[in-house]
């Protein structure tokens, strides 16, 4: 198979030669790597020279999603501050892997998503496993929770010195099967799927070392289906580019909205069911004339189309999707308040970019929504009570604004740094993991000896 080879983002970087049906021997990792079957005992800090591997079933290269910002995050971090070496496996246009320093990246061609062109998804498995079999990482953090996991579980079965950390992202049997079920089918039908999800969940997860969730009501829910070695991870948002000082004042010119004295909305993010992004348009028809508002919807999807059709005669601009972290900075940092009806957000890295840049915000008190928008920085409602954020919108414009984006502000640089975020990752949810591989290593040779012993006394 012929691959196309360049290097990340532009970095002087080797070029990898691929792997099995990619092609040759991988670089750079041609001794053992170090660290793999060592005990962890009392660890307190992940071991040397360790090969970290993030596997994730769909994301988007040129986008601004959680974990697209996040995998990128972690390359520059595992780059700038650590000795470790990285492995990315992503789905993308073709088979490609690229080398930058100790970093691997992997793209295994897939195709795209319908409804989100710019999101691709691996359905190639036989690819996912080459590429294991040939870097063997020490620990495999799996993103997602459909297919891949799977891939990673049958990997360490064979080759049980591995680690499995697993994010649990996205409470999915909830936003990705009751909420798209109760609308086809009613409430009871799609809470018998739901379950459904969470016993699929609990025999997912409950594989893995160790479990991470990025807050503590979807920790509680993953402690539900019986894995109890837990932790919760921050995110992180790079404040120096997300900050006020990034405002446009002719931005709104420049998306093709009229001049107003009001407050210009803003939401970042797919354009779809789950995202809800059906309710922002109803509550903007449900603002008051007085108000003088305009809103921005950035971001593609299945409902795009929709509605714009629904916008016509509104001051809402459809900017389409941004690739440029530097320019979608600007967006929210050249706007009034950020708007969110997603329900089932489990951290919302939009949203504390959008604190960072100054934004107060609206949403639905569902998710982790109640967790990033405390009291004074924002107003919350109930999930799809547009009526409810059209007046929440008022409340905010016309109550303590300033405050709100002091707070904000303050609430963004208090403690989220992706530094946190890794340093935490590493020295705390990996080392568990490996603390938790020993122990299952050591009961699968202590039960069977003890058996026999049993048998033979």
């Amino acid at each position: 198979m012929t691959r196309n080879r360049q290097p990340i983002d532009g970095a002087e970087g080797q070029i990898d030669e691929g792997i099995g049906a990619f092609g040759a021997q991988p670089p750079l990792l041609d001794e053992v790597s170090a660290g793999a079957g060592a005990a962890s005992g009392g660890l307190t800090k992940l071991p040397e020279n360790q090969l970290i591997c993030d596997i994730t079933q769909s994301w988007s290269a040129s986008g601004g999603g959680g974990i697209s910002t996040y995998l990128k995050e972690k390359r520059r971090y595992f780059l700038e501050n650590t000795d470790h070496r990285l492995l990315q496996i992503v789905p993308g246009p073709e088979d490609k892997i690229t080398v930058e320093g100790r970093t691997i990246f992997a793209e295994v061609g897939a195709p795209q998503v319908w409804g989100s062109p710019n999101y691709r998804w691996i359905n190639r498995n036989d690819a996912v496993f080459e590429l294991l079999r040939e870097y063997m990482p020490n620990i495999i953090e799996s993103q997602c929770p459909w297919v891949l996991p799977w891939l990673v579980i049958r990997h360490r079965w064979k080759y049980p010195d591995t680690a499995l950390v697993a994010g649990y992202r996205t409470d999915f049997p909830n936003a990705q099967i009751y909420r798209v079920m109760k609308d086809l089918s009613g409430h009871y039908p799609a809470t018998f799927f739901k379950n459904v999800g969470y016993f699929y969940a609990w025999m997912t997860y409950n594989r893995f070392d160790r479990v991470y969730a990025l807050n503590r009501e979807a920790e509680r829910m993953i402690n539900k289906v019986g894995q109890r070695n837990t932790g919760v991870l921050g995110l992180g948002v790079n404040v120096d580019q997300f900050c006020p000082s990034h405002r446009d004042p002719d931005y709104r010119r420049k998306v093709g909205l009229p001049e107003g004295k009001g407050p210009l909305l803003i939401y970042a993010g797919r354009l779809d069911n789950e995202k809800r992004a059906y309710t922002l348009v109803d509550m903007f028809k449900n603002l008051p004339p007085e108000l003088d508002a305009a809103m921005v919807l950035l971001g593609e999807g299945k409902l795009r189309e929709s509605l714009i059709e629904q916008s016509q005669g509104l001051p809402i601009a459809f900017p389409g999707y941004i690739t440029n972290r530097q320019q979608l900075a600007t967006a929210l940092a050249s706007c009034d308040i950020y708007v969110s009806g997603m329900a089932d957000e489990t951290f919302g890295i939009s949203v504390l970019e959008a604190q960072a840049s100054g934004l107060p915000v609206v949403g639905v008190a569902s998710g982790a929504m109640p967790e990033r928008v405390p009291e004074g920085t924002g107003a919350l409602g109930p999930v799809d009570d547009y009526v409810a954020m059209a007046q929440n919108v008022v409340k905010v414009w016309r109550g303590d604004y300033a405050g709100m984006r002091e707070r904000s502000i303050a609430l963004a640089n208090s403690h989220n740094r992706w530094e946190q975020t890794f340093d935490q990752l590493l020295n705390v949810e990996y080392v568990e993991a490996l603390k938790a591989r020993d122990a299952r290593r050591e009961g699968a040779i202590a039960e069977p000896l003890k058996r026999a012993l049993s048998f033979a006394s």
